[in-house]
């Protein structure tokens, strides 16, 4: 007892003299300062301008080393009182050198800011366990800012990210469907392993993959405009576990928002697309500013509107539409409030192939061009009272596809002290996809079976005479008639055919299906963190939720037309005369047959997704920075669908006239299928940054990422009956990454080897019988790996004169792979064919972007040359796409302070560089792009087959005012 008190008594009088020593130490200290302290009885001022001399707006300026600060005005001016002699100030900029100054006893101080588009000290907040600048963060980060997206006229949002090392991006389709991948990640040919974001959260929690999912794409809803603050795209690493199915990277869309300071932006931009030869017109705006005296609460609200005809004008327009977004920010002394809201009303369409010749050189037809459409001009037609919907369908290719989302979301911030933060970020869309585009345009021979057979018409024997339905001008005929004992088959016989387009395919009409898809989209996706920091580590724990319901109407197709093979194709109608004489439409005066052709689709599907995330970074001393991650996830799905049965064809048809065949096809309704699924995945991420000095550092990365199925291969039209019987299966992806960053006064370099790892990646075919149901053969499971070495490099040569570098060098193979090839007689002929250890289909070795950029007082000018290297057309490696390059040029000129001019020429050199292809023989061996082999293209080197091309040549003029 006596012994316990001891203690007790040293211990109090330990702490005693601890307190005491600490006092008179602190005592001591302030008494230090407060002898040298000088403060400054005027106030600093000064203007903050860009090389070219204009005033930047909303420059952060801070006293390093506390929170307080202001911003430029709309001059670039700014003002800070009561500032301690000797302080330093810090002015940074996104897309400018961040600049240091000691500002000693003077009152006033101009800044001039550095070019920087890319800088390693600038501080990201995607991918990243905590806000942390590239130069200290063990993933690859790439930051794209305001100046260098204004700069450039890109044809659609995802094409900024080709200023992203190693991201494929392909959007030779139009503004939207495009395919992005990173390292190898490609199967499927979509954007299957990477989420598209905008500011911090999904566009879409499940968007569909591939460019044949007949589920939304997530860039169908994200569009670029004066509202888009940067794009940070972190390729891998820690997009495993904090992005939702994201393994192969995060682009996150980061808006704008207002600063203390009122700032405007208009843009009118005017064009011509198809090299030179269509109109374009946009205009962009940019409001932002503060809401009251005190400047806590402040607004930003932009948005676009577009009108084109397109670079492959059909004959109506291809563009139209626009967005508005807003938001409101109420920062307060432990956080912020931000409520924000998108309204999306845009209409585009997709681009068709174009007839090609050549494999090692490929050639466009004669007759065409890389501005050519192969839409038909104008599809008008009503399906009335639809099978067992009881709803109208009213088709109409001049609406072509409609993308409406209304958005609403609200992101929370809150300090509580002691380090610990916390972020919530919710937000509820309703979105809306209406589709009157035709698909899989390829020309179709009308004296070969399959043409009768597509179009209901195998058997029915007698005369097809096919004619010009505006002018009644005839094509000629062709007899199907009955075999004989020699003939081997039903016999077709060309009666005086003189169909256009023999240089594509002879007595060939383009087949133009009309599907008609209408998908309505209602989600909640939140995301919610808490972090703790301590001394010299951080502490993450977040859950991410998200519920969807998807319905969809769709008739696929909904009718049948055949057109001329050429540029804007014409509507050919049929008539047809039996063996006893009598004559029948089968098409209708304008040239369509099949009125809902594919029956009539009804699908329902819920999804939720629930996932929790920790992680934690640890600041190893100065100099060493060990991070790591895990999240878990489960994924549900409650899906319903009812596909179409087709009945006997009706006699008379809806209007009550035998005589005509193209409302004859009458469908009902197969029973409901309902049922539940569901997965868990378990994905885990670790890091270490090295840095040796603010000039150098290295990371090292391992990622172990799982992918839940995509929500398309539910409800794709071909496999509904077989959906039920799926299984649930994760795909898995490792990846190994290491990175070197330099940061010099003129040279900023990232270099990263990787290796990457995709299995258990399930190959669902679909077969049809004979009989015309479906079929899936014996499950097969493919692996794909890939090596390469990614590099972004920027060297600022003078303060006039840079010069931006980002490429990929990648070698990627089908370790394991193969395939089931389809025959004629349902499974019993089905082929297993095995292509493993072939090279990836669609990877290029060698991929880069070069842009030098010269900047005057006013005057700027860039040219951005872009290297595609070869990649093989498929798995069974059958041939190659070649290789090309293109150029677009950039330049601008600043009139005054606030007025700024600029051009832009895309594809100077109007290259056509091939970005994919369908296979030769016409619809419907045109889709096998997988099955078509090296012997199919021996036995034919000159078959015609079809490809998509980067866009023609562009020329755009912009003119900017900002106040």
């Amino acid at each position: 007892m006596k012994t316990t008190q001891t203690t007790l008594q040293l211990t109090s009088l330990c702490i005693l003299l601890f307190l005491v020593g600490t006092f008179q130490l602190l005592g001591a200290t302030q008494t230090a300062i407060s002898s040298n302290v000088k403060f400054i009885q005027n106030s600093i001022s000064g203007k903050v301008s860009s090389q070219a001399g204009e005033p930047l707006i909303g420059v952060n300026i801070s006293i390093k080393g506390t929170k307080r600060g202001t911003v430029t005005d709309k001059d670039g001016k700014y003002l800070l009182e009561g500032i301690i002699e000797n302080s330093i100030l810090v002015f940074s900029f996104i897309g400018y050198r961040t600049v240091e100054r000691r500002i000693g006893d003077m009152n006033t101080l101009n800044i001039i800011l550095e070019d920087d588009d890319t800088a390693l000290e600038e501080v990201v907040i995607t991918g990243v366990l905590d806000k942390r600048t590239r130069m200290e963060a063990s993933v690859a980060i790439t930051s794209i800012g305001a100046k260098q997206i204004e700069r450039m006229a890109v044809n659609s949002s995802v094409d900024l990210l080709k200023n992203v090392p190693g991201v494929y991006v392909n959007t030779s389709r139009g503004e939207v469907n495009a395919s992005v991948y990173t390292r190898g990640l490609n199967y499927g040919g979509g954007s299957a392993y990477i989420s598209l974001q905008e500011d911090g959260l999904p566009i879409m929690a499940n968007p569909g993959a591939t460019a044949t999912d007949p589920t939304l794409k997530a860039d169908g809803f994200l569009r670029a405009d004066a509202t888009i603050l940067k794009v940070e795209a972190v390729r891998g690493g820690t997009a495993s576990i904090l992005g939702a199915n994201a393994p192969g990277g995060i682009f996150n869309y980061i808006s704008k928002v207002g600063t203390t300071a009122l700032s405007t932006e208009f843009r009118l931009k005017m064009g011509l697309e198809g090299n030179g030869k269509k109109p374009y017109y946009r205009g962009d705006f940019n409001v932002g500013g503060p809401l009251n005296k005190t400047k806590d609460l402040t607004f930003n609200v932009g948005g676009f509107y577009r009108y084109a005809d397109g670079p492959k004008y059909p004959g109506y327009p291809l563009s139209r539409g626009g967005q508005i977004k807003a938001n409101i920010v109420k920062n307060y002394r432990s956080g912020s409030l931000k409520l924000y809201t998108k309204f999306l009303d845009d209409r585009t369409a997709q681009f068709e192939q174009t007839p090609t010749i050549g494999f090692d050189n490929p050639q466009i037809v004669k007759g065409f061009d890389n501005t050519s459409s192969t839409l038909v001009q104008d599809v008008q037609f009503s399906i009335l009272g639809t099978p067992f919907a009881g709803a109208d369908i009213n088709y109409n290719t001049r609406n072509v596809g409609r993308y409406a989302d209304k958005a609403i979301g609200l992101n929370w911030e809150q300090t509580f002290g002691e380090g610990w933060t916390f972020n919530n970020n919710i937000r509820f869309s309703a979105k809306n996809n209406e589709l009157n585009t035709t698909q899989i345009v390829f020309p179709f021979r009308v004296d070969q079976v399959t043409f009768y057979g597509v179009a209901g018409m195998a058997g029915k024997f007698g005369t097809y005479n096919f004619y010009n339905p505006a002018t009644g001008a005839s094509y000629g005929s062709v007899s199907q008639l009955p075999p004989t004992p020699t003939s081997g088959g039903i016999r077709f016989i060309p009666n005086n055919l003189n169909l256009p387009g023999i240089e594509v395919l002879q007595n060939a009409l383009f087949y133009n299906p009309n599907p008609y898809t209408n998908i309505d989209l209602t989600e909640v996706i939140d995301q919610a963190t808490i972090s703790k920091k301590l001394k010299n580590m951080s502490l993450t724990a977040g859950v991410y939720y998200s519920t969807s319901t998807v319905t969809r109407v769709a008739t696929v197709p909904s009718a049948q037309a055949f057109a001329t093979v050429e540029n804007q194709p014409k509507l050919v109608g049929i008539k047809y005369t039996n063996l006893a004489g009598q004559i029948f439409d089968f098409t209708d005066s304008k040239g369509i047959a099949n009125y809902g052709a594919g029956g009539y689709y009804d699908n329902k599907a819920t999804v939720d997704k629930l996932a929790f995330f920790v992680g934690h970074n640890w600041q190893i001393g100065s100099k060493v920075n060990f991070d790591w991650g895990i999240r878990y996830e489960t994924f549900d799905i409650s899906a319903s669908f009812s596909t179409p049965k087709r009945g006997t064809d009706s006699q008379t048809g809806i209007d009550g006239n035998a005589l005509t065949l193209y409302d004859n096809r009458i469908w009902s309704k197969n029973p409901t299928i309902s049922y539940t699924k569901n997965a868990s995945t378990v994905s885990y991420s670790a890091g270490m940054n090295y840095k040796m000095n603010d000039e150098l550092a290295f990371y090292g990365r391992f990622s172990q990422g799982r992918k839940s199925p995509d929500l398309g291969l539910f409800l794709d039209f071909s496999n509904q009956n077989l959906a039920a019987e799926l299984p649930v299966e994760a795909q898995s992806t490792q990846m190994l990454e290491f990175g070197l960053k330099v940061k010099k006064d003129k040279l900023n370099l990232f270099v990263t080897p990787f290796y990457t790892r995709l299995s258990n990646v399930p190959n669902f075919q679909v077969f049809q019988n004979t009989d015309g149901t479906y079929y899936g053969p014996p499950r097969v499971y493919e692996k794909f790996e890939t090596t390469g070495l990614e590099i972004e490099a920027n060297y600022n040569f003078s303060k006039r004169f840079s010069l931006r570098a980002v490429g990929i060098f990648q070698d990627s193979k089908a370790t394991d792979f193969t395939v089931y090839l389809a025959n004629a007689n349902g499974s019993a002929d089905d082929v297993k064919v095995d292509y493993s250890g072939n090279k990836t289909d669609n990877v290029a070795p060698v991929m880069f972007t070069i842009t030098p950029t010269y900047n005057s007082d006013r005057f700027y000018t860039s040219l951005i040359f872009q290297y595609m290297g070869k990649r093989w057309a498929n798995v069974a490696n059958a041939f190659q796409l070649p290789d090309f390059s293109s150029l677009d040029f950039n330049a601008g000129y600043t009139i005054s302070n606030h007025i700024q001019l600029s051009a832009s020429i895309n594809n100077l050199a109007n290259t056509y560089g091939v970005m994919g292809w369908a296979a030769p023989g016409g619809f419907p061996a045109a889709l096998d792009t997988q099955g078509f082999t090296k012997e199919m293209l021996n036995k034919n080197p000159n078959g015609i087959y079809s490809t998509l091309g980067i866009l023609p040549r562009a020329y755009f003029l912009t003119l900017s005012y900002k106040f």
